[in-house]
């Protein structure tokens, strides 16, 4: 049964609210329709008391109540004495109407009235109808009378019933009414929220800046558009570090995946010595190992902040990591690339990986715009160490000094590399979620020099 009923209720939120409405104005148009109806068989029985105890006094006018017995007085009314009228003397029967025979159930209920000695009125059943009696008193100085009048309530029961009918036809157009306004009504108020919905899909697939807030709505709508602004907020802000990383991913496996591309197109281009495949072998296995790297650390990183190793405590030799970067820096051109330090080993904490993510996009660009020589310094300072990558070539451009670390931008889009802008806001967000940051000095010339702070070790 339950589940019967699960099927055919509404599944719209439109068809429960109008169901909801309707079942509320049935009870309710119901109620009313009880009590109104109770009220009008109240008035009409009244009304027929009235009439009747106006016909007893009628009546009562033709009995003489001043000798020791009850007369009937001859009038010209006498058609009175022939509807439904009895008249007593006392607990005698007087007059009674010629259509109502001795012992007829009319009779024995008004030689009950009769007995009663009191005004009052009876309803009695008479075949497929009721009957209505009231019995009045005739006091006089020597006898009482008592005057009992009948009345069919079949005309009254028929204005009842055709007030009953008219207010079940009204009850049911004024529910159908109901349920029509309800849903029009219902339909009217949701439709900004399917506009909103709606709006909100279009927005999320889009990645769209549009919010609901800038626009005017009322107070329930106002505060679902506001948690409709803080999902799109949220879904725009993952889309954007799904993109970001996808961006970044990209852009360090680049040149790993040139490095294999090259080196398989050397050796395919003439037969090779078993050495120099071995050779090759040895560079694609060590730029596989470098992508593989290179995805452990960006996905590490992409994980949530508070379990990624980016931030869990590890240390790794500074000195190392940089020497094996600058030994192994490919340059475009002829360019020296060398490592200042005084120091054997300078521990920061941070893992071997994730420094090479660091500080590889910082070589990578010295070395791509170095007219000579590219110079990596390591050197200790109070709780950190400093890594500066300098080169000796133009430098940053004052105008774009703002836009440095911003993903995506490129002081010149067609200087010949195909580069995506991405490498120093990478190695920049790492460097500050291991605690540390990077930093360009505007005043070193010529050429540009970036300074990596990290945590010391």
């Amino acid at each position: 049964m339950n589940r019967l009923l699960r099927r055919l209720a509404p599944r719209t939120l439109r068809g429960r609210l109008s169901l909801v409405a309707l079942t509320t104005a049935t009870l309710l148009m119901t109620a009313l329709t009880l009590v109104f109806h109770t009220m009008a068989e109240r008035q009409l029985r009244q009304q027929a008391d009235d009439e009747l105890l106006g016909r007893a006094a009628a009546v009562a006018t033709t009995v003489d109540t001043t000798g020791p017995r009850v007369r009937v007085l001859e009038t010209v009314n006498d058609e009175l004495l022939d509807a439904n009228v009895w008249i007593y003397d006392g607990p005698r029967l007087v007059e009674k109407p010629p259509s109502a025979p001795p012992g007829s159930a009319l009779t024995a209920a008004a030689d009950r009235l009769a007995a009663q000695g009191e005004r009052t009125c009876s309803t009695v059943r008479e075949g497929h109808g009721s009957v209505r009696l009231c019995s009045r008193i005739v006091a006089g100085r020597r006898t009482t009378a008592t005057v009992v009048t009948a009345l069919d309530l079949a005309p009254y029961r028929g204005s009842a019933d055709t007030l009953l009918l008219g207010s079940l036809v009204l009850d049911a157009v004024m529910l159908a009414c109901t349920y029509a306004l309800t849903r029009l009504a219902v339909g009217r108020a949701l439709r900004p929220v399917r506009t909103m919905t709606d709006q909100a899909t279009r927005w999320s697939a889009v990645t769209s800046p549009q919010r609901f807030g800038a626009a005017r709505h009322p107070t329930e709508l106002a505060r679902l558009g506001t948690s409709l602004d803080a999902l799109l907020d949220r879904i725009r802000a993952v889309l954007r570090h799904e993109q970001r990383l996808t961006g970044e991913l990209s852009h360090e496996l680049r040149t790993p995946l040139a490095r294999i591309v090259a080196e398989l197109d050397w050796w395919h281009a003439r037969p090779r010595t078993p050495a120099e495949t071995h050779a090759t072998h040895q560079v694609i296995a060590e730029a596989a190992h470098a992508m593989r790297a290179i995805c452990d650390t960006l996905l590490d990183d992409a994980r949530d902040p508070a379990h990624h190793p980016a931030t869990a405590p590890g240390t790794t030799d500074a000195v190392s990591v940089l020497r094996r970067l600058t030994e192994g820096l490919d340059t475009p051109h002829p360019v020296t690339t060398r490592l200042d330090t005084a120091h054997a080993e300078l521990h920061a904490a941070v893992t071997g990986p994730l420094l090479e993510r660091i500080v590889s996009p910082l070589l990578a660009n010295a070395a791509r715009y170095a007219d000579h020589e590219v110079t990596v310094r390591a050197r200790p300072a109070p709780g950190v160490v400093h890594v500066d990558v300098e080169d000796d070539g133009p430098g940053v451009p004052e105008t774009f000094t703002e836009q440095l670390f911003q993903p995506g931008r490129r002081a010149d889009a067609t200087d010949g590399h195909d580069g995506a802008g991405l490498g120093l806001a990478l190695a920049r967000r790492l460097a500050r979620a291991a605690g540390g940051d990077i930093a360009h000095d505007p005043r070193h010339t010529p050429g540009a020099r970036f300074t990596l702070t990290l945590p010391a070790g």
